[in-house]
């Protein structure tokens, strides 16, 4: 189950990441989003139940789902096209029985929790922090164009 966040009054930043070249655009997305989504990860992974220990070693940020996820994923988002995207979550299917439960087991939300503590933090810093990496790599960019003059 994905969460949707849309923020809105970033016109500026929208316009800088346009300026970037395309591929540069992507990178400076993804150093941001993965500075954002760490925290997220490092507090589900604190939440995670400990029966094994493979829900709390296989909780992480990525950009790459599983071949299941990423069905899922294509089938929900069928009419939009991400430019940049991250995920937060396990690749253990223990962690949906985990966070939802079953008719064996009451749920033990470890994942939800984990974005509702930091959900603020991660907007903060790609809010914050996607001025700093915009700048650096306009900076990198203005630097190595000079050097070819």
């Amino acid at each position: 189950m994905a969460t949707r966040i849309k923020i809105e009054g970033l016109k500026e930043l929208d316009k800088a990441l346009g300026e970037l070249p395309k591929s540069t655009a992507k990178a400076v997305l993804r150093k941001v989003l993965k500075e954002a989504g760490e925290p997220v990860a490092a507090a589900a992974r604190g939440n995670a139940p400990r029966l094994t220990g493979n829900l709390y070693e296989h909780t992480d940020y990525g950009t790459k789902l599983t071949r299941r996820q990423a069905s899922l994923h294509r089938q929900a988002n069928k009419d939009e096209r991400d430019f940049a995207e991250g995920f937060v979550g396990t690749s253990d299917p223990a962690g949906m029985q985990d966070e939802f439960g079953n008719e064996h087991q009451a749920a033990q939300p470890w994942l939800r929790p984990a974005w509702d503590a930091q959900k603020n933090n991660a907007l903060f810093i790609i809010t914050h922090r996607l001025w700093v990496v915009i700048e650096e790599a306009a900076a990198r960019l203005a630097r190595r164009n000079g050097k070819g003059r």
